[in-house]
């Protein structure tokens, strides 16, 4: 349908709704008043809406359930009447002289099921005269749900066996007659459906008369719910005339057999011993086998469901038979053999149903895994169900934290997981949805986290399998899942660390340099991406783990690569500033660097900070290189002299920060960066550092002093905040008293 078609049609739709609240509104009042010519002549009128042919099933049916809303309270209405004393004979001839048929027969439907509660006429009667009378509708959207509505008002009223309405006059066999009419009728309203309007609207018609199926097959659910129906007169009468209205789909008829099956197996455990002894599985695999066979044409679609019934059936009742379980799905993979990966979405759908059930009933992927045609099956999905299935998989584990602990298991669930973790189709970039993507590697991420072993041996298999597979992941992925690997390697060094420290030295080191080696390699995958300040950071993180290690050339060869990294390919200047914090951070806890070594590091990361582009930046970055040469817990790392050089020279580009300030604003700028270094003249002070000096403390307070009182000082809150900070601080220390009161006291705030 066009776009005009679907607005024209929703306003065709809206305008028939306030037709039936506009005439169920003049109903109700003259219900109110018991003025039953005024219901009846608004009742017609707002039936009349339903003569409408310019509606599509879908919206015609939103429009019958509000005329069927308001049916209910008429209904209700007449109901009291014949209470009051009004004749049910003359209310059931009056309604016939409504002027439209539709609106006639609606109302003696209406008016019908309350003349059979009555009982004044026995029920066959009413009920033959009824489903007779709606012939008069022949066009096939308007006599369905006429006959629908029919179908609805009488199920109730029908002469079963042990029903109120079963008499001498009325049973069991009319009310089967009933059904069986009302159903061939409504058939044959609903198959011709196809036959009407132009050739180039088949599919449109085809779509249409799909979605009035349910109404039709209403009849048989009636048929069901009636108990006086036996073997015989199922055999005799029932079946043989529905068998003349639809052909047969014998395929669904045993699907729906194994899913009441199951159903019935689902109710208790008691139920299952029925099965076994008579051998359920084996006569439904043969059953399948047999059909499959007689139609050879069937659609693999078809196929596929026949396997997923006997899945879900095999499931309740055997479901520690994983070779069961196998055995269908090596079934199926025959039946899909030379067909390549199916195109057919019905048959994809039913693919996915069935590799979804054994995850559902055992909610653990390891049972998935010791099925060995499951992965065959999941060969014949396209690229992008794949990817959704293999989603499936990833969320089972998460869900239920499942641990995959060896690296055979892992090798075969990544497998499984390649729609995840590599491109399968290149033009599937064209559909690329960020948001998603990035959802669904971060699931891939939390997985790859869970992956544990407490075999180092066995642990460090499941990192190689791991890394095997995320390295053909392609630029869009290697940041999501690099890091996880990275870190959960890293757990396995720190787990080594931690181990019986009398073990040989050889066996307590081999893993871990092993291991490193392998980080190496992969955090060098991140190159193609690329993503410096990533990798830069993952390089730190094993620097500092192969520190605790005590593995000083792996350490260095870490830093090493950080810092060629940094020089070649970190241009952007606010990059740059975080990764020299990163490389202060880590140099300064590691203890594991000889003195040349830690010399050339320290040397090359003071020339970095010297070197940003912005003053303040500078600053900052090199009075926090002092920390890297003064360590609390490393007396080799005590050097006052350099780390008043780093104070000097921080106070010196602070000092030039504020020149061009004034030069280029007019103004002095912040003394911000005064009062953070002062911060550092008191840490170090306070340590120890004896080239840090109460004159030099004194001379930076009357510095920063002075030019806060400066009439070119931009006003800066931050900095008054501070400042107001580390007064309070030092006038602390001296409340303190004793040896710390006595070495602040000289210094004055």
């Amino acid at each position: 349908m066009t776009p005009n078609g679907v607005e024209d049609e929703e306003k065709f739709l809206a305008s028939g709704i306030a037709g039936i609240q506009q005439n169920a509104f003049h109903m109700h009042r003259a219900l109110d008043s018991n003025n039953l010519k005024d219901a009846l002549k608004y009742s017609a009128q707002m039936l009349s809406e339903l003569r409408t042919s310019r509606l599509s099933p879908h919206k015609y049916y939103e429009l019958y359930m509000r005329a069927f809303d308001e049916l209910r309270k008429l209904e209700m209405f007449f109901k009291e009447e014949t209470k009051r004393g009004c004749s049910i004979v003359e209310l059931y001839e009056l309604v016939q002289h409504a002027g439209n048929i539709l609106p006639r027969l609606y109302l003696l439907c209406t008016v019908g099921s309350v003349y059979i509660k009555s009982k004044e006429a026995p029920a066959k009667d009413i009920l033959k005269d009824l489903v007779e009378m709606c012939r008069g509708i022949q066009h096939p959207l308007r006599g369905l749900f006429l006959r629908s509505y029919l179908s609805q008002v009488s199920k109730d009223k029908l002469p079963d066996i042990g029903s109120e309405y079963e008499g001498d006059a009325d049973t069991v066999v009319d009310a089967v007659e009933f059904v069986l009419q009302n159903f061939t009728e409504m058939n044959k309203l609903w198959v011709r459906m196809q036959h009407q309007g132009p050739a180039q609207e088949k599919k449109k018609r085809e779509k249409e008369r799909s979605e009035l199926r349910d109404l039709v097959g209403k009849n048989l659910h009636v048929l069901s719910q009636i108990e006086g129906i036996d073997l015989e007169m199922y055999k005799e009468t029932v079946l043989p005339r529905i068998l003349e209205q639809p052909s047969v789909d014998i395929k669904m008829v045993l699907a729906r057999l194994m899913e009441r099956l199951s159903n019935y197996a689902a109710l208790s455990t008691d139920v299952l011993p029925e099965f076994f002894q008579v051998e359920a599985f084996a006569k439904l695999n043969s059953a399948i086998g047999k059909v499959i066979e007689a139609q050879e044409d069937m659609p693999i679609a078809g196929v596929v469901t026949l396997y997923s019934s006997l899945l879900t059936f095999t499931l309740h009742v055997h479901p520690d038979r994983l070779d069961y379980v196998d055995q269908i799905l090596g079934a199926c993979v025959k039946k899909l053999s030379g067909k390549g990966k199916l195109k057919d979405s019905i048959a994809t759908k039913q693919i996915v149903a069935l590799l979804s059930a054994p995850l559902e009933k055992y909610k653990d992927i390891d049972t998935a895994l010791k099925l060995s045609n499951y992965p065959h099956v999941m060969e014949h999905l396209d690229d992008t169900t794949s990817k959704e299935m293999a989603n499936v998989l990833v969320q089972t584990i998460l869900k239920n934290k499942t641990c995959i602990a060896t690296d055979e298991k892992v090798e075969s669930l990544f497998e499984l997981m390649k729609g995840l973790i590599r491109d399968l189709d290149e033009n599937l970039h064209d559909e690329f949805d960020e948001e998603d993507f990035k959802e669904e590697q971060n699931s891939v991420s939390r997985l790859i986290q869970m992956l544990h072993n407490d075999d180092p041996e066995e642990m460090l298999k499941i990192i190689c399998t791991v890394k095997k597979h995320i390295v053909t992941g392609g630029p869009k992925r290697l940041p999501f899942t690099v890091p996880p690997l990275i870190f959960n390697s890293l757990k396995l060094v720190r787990r080594l660390q931690n181990q019986d420290e009398n073990a040989p030295e050889e066996e307590t080191s081999a893993i871990p340099k092993k291991i490193f080696q392998i980080l190496n390699q992969i955090i060098e995958a991140l190159s193609s991406v690329p993503v410096p300040e990533l990798a830069l950071r993952l390089y730190l993180e094993c620097a500092e783990a192969a520190n605790d290690s005590d593995l000083e050339p792996v350490a260095y060869e870490f830093f090493t690569q950080a810092y060629i990294l940094y020089e070649e390919e970190i241009s952007d200047s606010k990059a740059q500033v975080t990764a020299i914090q990163l490389i202060i951070g880590t140099l300064q806890r590691m203890h594991i660097f000889g003195v040349e070594n830690r010399d050339t590091l320290t040397h090359k990361a003071t020339g970095y900070s010297a070197k940003l582009l912005k003053k303040p930046d500078q600053c900052k970055a090199v009075y926090s290189c002092s920390h890297l040469f003064w360590v609390d817990d490393q007396d080799s790392i005590k050097d006052g002299e350099r780390v008043l050089l780093c104070l000097k020279r921080a106070l010196r580009i602070a000092n030039a920060a504020q020149q061009m300030s004034n030069a280029t604003r007019g103004s002095s700028g912040s003394v911000l960066l005064f009062i953070e270094i002062l911060n550092k003249y008191l840490y170090f002070y306070e340590k120890g550092v004896t080239q840090i000096t109460v004159a030099s403390i004194q001379s930076l307070i009357e510095l920063i002093t002075t030019e806060m009182q400066s009439e070119n000082k931009t006003a800066d809150p931050a900095a008054d905040a501070l400042l107001a900070s580390t007064l309070r601080y030092i006038q602390f220390q001296k409340d303190k008293g004793g040896a710390v009161g006595e070495k602040y006291e000289s210094i004055k705030s």
